[in-house]
């Protein structure tokens, strides 16, 4: 990224002088340089060659291997089995996906993935969906041997790795080597941030808002239906009895066959039906500079039954390459019953986190992301909007 795109005051190479920079500058979320690192020591192992864009600047891509199972329920192994001592109890059949497979909705299934780890002591990791994933209702979770938690390694945690896979909208072709989630490393335990970095941070307007928790550190975002794009929708709403999506076929599909554009409503309104699943976007644009780390809390009761995010990493560089940053695109779905959204509504919080050392790559353009500048925007597997 040059220099000219980071905003006055962040992260420039040198020592801030606002003191933005995390005071344990070895402890916090692992850069791109640092996983590279990883795998050269056999930290990350995998049955087929990690490649260079599995390495995000804060993150590594998994990858599904050769077979998948369908079980007739989701489950955690618990602290005294393993994953596929689970698959055997449910009673789990094979599927072949080495050359492509229909996961159907509504069904789960859990797959061993390509990666394993090998942890140190004094390294956890953590797990999310990736944009995409989320995007088309993909319910994803990491699962390990010997765990009583979702998306959770613990430390020095030696085996191998496992994705639940629920389609909750779509059914989805999938095959070996397709990515759906990707893990975070932490060396040392999470770090909240100091209330003086938490203040720079609102000041250098990382996210357009002042909506702020200072108590949690965390940073609000609001929701738009309306913001003066009168000619164009504030939302999307997923149809029924669609045809199942290729994962691999990026710009193919006509998004009129599987959404339903939502208009402005009237007094900037929307009700969720709880049987229904959106695609929304924030009011506010979003950056994330090179020292940091971001994660979308995905659901918090007190503003709301319902869950706003289920890919919830954001990594450093997102929004840089933007004079205004990046807006977040909310993926919506309403718990049990319906509930009514009003435009400039708080719906989600961004926490940010410390990065142990700013990566040597950023998240934009000159990485081929795919969701930099974003306004509202589906899947990468539709076709956009000239």
């Amino acid at each position: 990224m040059d220099d000219a795109m980071i905003p006055p005051g962040l992260f420039r190479g040198a020592p801030d002088p606002g003191g933005l920079r995390p005071s344990k500058p070895h402890v916090g979320i692992l850069p791109y340089q640092a996983i590279k690192q990883m795998v050269r020591e056999r930290e990350i192992t995998a049955v087929r060659d990690i490649v260079e864009d599995q390495i995000q600047p804060a993150s590594l891509d998994l990858r599904l291997g050769r077979r998948a199972y369908r079980v007739r329920a989701s489950f955690l192994p618990g602290l005294d089995s393993t994953v596929m001592k689970r698959i055997e109890q449910l009673d789990g059949y094979e599927v072949d996906i080495s050359s492509g497979a229909v996961l159907e909705k509504e069904c789960v299934y859990i797959v061993p993935l390509m990666e394993s780890l090998r942890l140190s002591n004094n390294l956890t990791g953590f797990a999310n969906p990736k944009s995409t994933a989320g995007r088309l209702d993909i319910l994803t979770r990491l699962l390990t041997d010997q765990n009583a938690a979702f998306d959770q390694i613990r430390r020095g945690y030696e085996g191998p790795l496992f994705i639940e896979i629920v389609p909750r909208t779509f059914s989805i072709v999938v095959r070996e080597g397709t990515r759906l989630n990707q893990i975070r490393f932490r060396r040392g335990g999470a770090r909240s941030m100091a209330s003086s970095e938490f203040e720079l941070l609102h000041q250098q307007g990382i996210v357009s808002s002042d909506r702020r928790n200072t108590k949690e550190k965390l940073f609000g975002v609001t929701i738009d239906l309306g913001g003066g794009r009168h000619s164009k929708p504030v939302g999307y709403r997923a149809k029924k009895h669609t045809d199942r999506i290729d994962l691999d076929r990026i710009g193919y599909y006509d998004p009129s066959d599987f959404w339903e554009p939502i208009s402005i409503h009237r007094q900037g309104t929307l009700i969720l039906d709880p049987n229904d699943f959106y695609i929304l976007v924030t009011k506010e644009a979003v950056r994330v500079p090179p020292d940091f780390a971001a994660e979308m809390v995905a659901y918090d009761a007190t503003v709301g039954e319902f869950r706003v995010h289920y890919a919830g990493f954001f990594d450093p560089g997102f929004g840089q390459d933007a004079q205004t940053g990046a807006k977040a695109v909310l993926e919506v779905r309403s718990h049990e019953v319906p509930f009514m959204l009003e435009h400039g509504q708080t719906v989600g919080w961004l926490r940010y986190e410390p990065m142990a050392a700013a990566p040597d790559r950023l998240y934009g353009a000159k990485i081929g992301s795919s969701y930099q500048s974003q306004e509202l925007r589906l899947a990468k597997q539709f076709r956009q909007p000239a």
